[in-house]
């Protein structure tokens, strides 16, 4: 668990970099994002965690 909050806090910071360096482009990239139907942003989400969870796995053992 000692590797959990490292982890949100880069997290943070990547999530952060998109506003705070390109507010209006990153404003127009969530509009575009916003009007995606559900079904796409739903395959996204998945396809995502899945590599995030197989890279987290092959990167911890």
């Amino acid at each position: 668990m000692e590797w959990f909050w490292p982890t949100l806090a880069i997290v943070c910071i990547v999530e952060g970099l998109g506003p705070l360096l390109m507010p209006n482009r990153w404003r127009l990239y969530m509009l575009q994002v916003s009007q995606q139907p559900s079904n796409q942003l739903r395959q996204v989400g998945g396809i995502l965690v899945v590599v995030g969870s197989v890279s987290l796995f092959y990167l911890l053992h």
